[in-house]
C-alpha cells in the first residue's frame, strides 16, 4: 500500500502570537476548536481517514497540554506501526537553538524521521480547518513522476495578496512563484482553474503550507542550514530545479492565523449546511474520548447552537453560538455570536461549598455575551454584560483581551458580578 511509504509531519508553528491569548498557556494545535476538539485533531484525522498512521506532530511553545491530549487521544494496536508522537525542539550537540522556522524544525528533527522507512514526507499545518484525502494528492504526485508536490487552492484577487501565489503550465507543473503579490501584479499570475472556480473569479493559486517531498530530495534540501522556512524560501528555490506539481483543491479550507478567522470559524459550524462538515461518516473528525453524560437544556431558546456533550444550561436564549464541553450558563442569561470552549471538569456541590465559591465555573445568571471567545474554565458572574463589537477598540487587561471588536475571556478568568464592557 501507498499510504506505508509515506511519513506525516505536521508543523504546530511557533509561538502563535496571532492567536494570543488563547496561545498565552498552550501550543496553537492544542487550541480548542468546535466546542470538543482540538486544532491539531484537524490534520491527525485527515492522515487517519487517509489510512496515513505514521505522524510527527513539531512545537515548541507550551507543548504539556498538547503532549498530554495526544497521549490521552491517539492508541493505536500493539501490533501496528501507527503512532502520533510530538517533538519538541531539544538541544543537541549539533543545534542549540529553537526552531527558527518551518524547514528548521524539519532538519532539526531529520534524525528522528530518518529512523523511519518511507518513501515520501507529508508535510502538513497544524492550524488549519479542512477535510482531505491525501491518497488522491500523493497518486497525482506519483502518477507525474514528481519531487514536489504542493497543495493550493483557488483564490480570487482581494485573497490573493495574503498568500504564496502559484503560477502552472497545462500540466499542473509549476513555473513560478510569488509571496504576498500586490494587486497590480496580479494580472501576470492567474493560472488554469476549473470552471466553477472562474466563475467565482478564483483564478489564482495560492498554497495552502502542505507539501509533499521525495525522501532523498527532503534530505537533500535539509543540508542546507542558511534555509528556514518552506514557503518563503525552500519552495520558490526548488521550482527551477525539481519537478513541482500544484494539487489543486477546491473544498473548504481557512487557515486558522489569527483570532478573526478562528472566531469565523467556529461560528461557521452554527450554519444550516456548515462548509465544514462535522457529520461526515467518511471523513470524522478524532478527538479524545471523555465519557461525559448527555447536555441538560431547561427553559432555553436555541437558534443555530451548537452544543458539546456534558453541558447543564438554564439560559434565556443562546443564538449563533458554540457551547463548549461541560459549560454551564445560569438562567436568564443570553449568549448570541459567541464561542464558549467549556471546562476541564465539573464543581462539585463540596468544593463550592468548601472554597465557599461565589462566583461558579461558566455563566452565571442574567448575563449578556455578545462577539466574545470564552477560553476554558472562565468564571462570570451575575449580571454580567459583554457586549463586542466595532464599537470597542483593541484593548488587553489581566482578563480579557479586545481584538478586532472580539472580545476574548481569557482562560481561568473570573469576571465579577455586575461587570459591563
Amino acid at each position: 500500500m501507498i499510504n506505508d511509504k509515506v511519513l506525516s509531519i505536521i508543523l504546530g508553528g511557533g509561538q502563535g502570537s496571532r492567536l494570543y491569548p488563547l496561545t498565552e498557556k498552550r501550543s496553537k494545535p492544542a487550541v480548542p476548536i468546535a466546542g470538543k476538539y482540538r486544532l491539531v485533531d484537524i490534520p491527525i484525522s485527515n492522515c487517519i481517514n487517509s489510512d496515513i498512521k505514521r505522524m510527527f506532530v513539531l512545537t515548541q511553545f507550551n507543548s504539556a497540554s498538547l503532549n498530554r491530549h495526544i497521549k490521552n487521544t491517539y492508541h493505536f494496536s500493539f501490533f501496528s506501526s501507527a503512532f502520533v508522537d510530538v517533538l519538541a525542539a531539544e538541544q543537541t550537540p549539533e543545534s542549540k537553538s529553537w526552531f527558527q522556522g518551518t524547514a528548521d524544525a524539519v532538519r532539526q528533527s531529520m534524525h528522528h524521521f530518518l529512523r523511519h522507512d518511507f518513501e515520501y514526507a507529508l508535510i502538513l499545518s497544524g492550524d488549519q480547518l479542512y477535510q482531505m484525502d491525501f491518497n488522491n494528492m500523493i497518486n497525482a504526485h506519483i502518477k507525474a513522476n514528481a519531487e514536489i508536490s504542493i497543495a493550493t487552492i483557488p483564490v480570487n484577487e482581494k485573497d490573493a495578496t495574503s498568500f504564496g501565489i502559484l503560477k502552472t503550465d497545462d500540466n499542473n507543473v509549476v513555473t513560478s512563484f510569488i509571496e504576498k503579490p500586490s494587486l497590480d501584479l496580479l494580472p501576470d499570475w492567474t493560472s488554469k482553474t476549473s470552471a466553477e472556480m472562474q466563475a467565482q473569479g478564483k483564478n489564482h493559486l495560492a498554497s495552502m503550507g502542505i507539501y509533499i517531498f521525495n525522501r532523498q530530495l527532503l534530505i537533500d534540501l535539509m543540508d542546507n542550514p542558511d534555509t528556514i522556512d518552506f514557503g518563503k524560501e525552500i519552495i520558490p528555490q526548488s521550482i527551477d530545479k525539481h519537478k513541482t506539481l500544484s494539487y489543486q483543491f477546491e473544498d473548504y479550507w481557512t487557515d486558522i492565523g489569527n483570532i478573526d478567522s478562528f472566531f469565523e470559524a467556529n461560528l461557521g459550524l452554527t450554519d444550516d449546511m456548515p462548509k465544514f462538515n462535522l457529520y461526515d461518516s467518511k471523513q470524522r473528525v478524532y478527538t479524545r474520548a471523555r465519557i461525559l453524560p448527555t447536555s441538560k437544556v431547561s427553559g432555553t431558546a436555541l437558534d443555530k447552537a451548537v452544543i458539546a456533550e456534558g453541558c447543564i444550561i438554564s439560559a434565556a436564549k443562546i443564538e449563533k453560538s458554540v457551547i463548549g464541553i461541560r459549560s454551564r450558563i445560569g438562567k436568564d442569561s443570553t449568549v448570541i455570536n459567541t464561542y464558549m470552549m467549556g471546562n476541564d471538569e465539573y464543581e462539585t456541590l463540596d468544593k463550592i461549598n468548601i472554597n465557599k465559591t461565589e462566583i461558579l465555573v461558566g455563566i452565571g445568571k442574567r448575563c449578556f455575551i455578545k462577539n466574545a471567545i470564552l477560553d476554558k474554565n472562565v468564571c462570570i458572574g451575575n449580571d454580567v454584560r459583554i457586549n463586542g463589537g466595532p464599537h470597542l477598540e483593541d484593548a488587553e487587561t489581566d482578563k480579557y483581551v479586545v481584538k478586532d471588536g472580539i472580545v476574548v475571556i481569557k482562560k481561568g478568568a473570573i469576571i465579577p458580578k455586575g461587570f459591563v464592557l
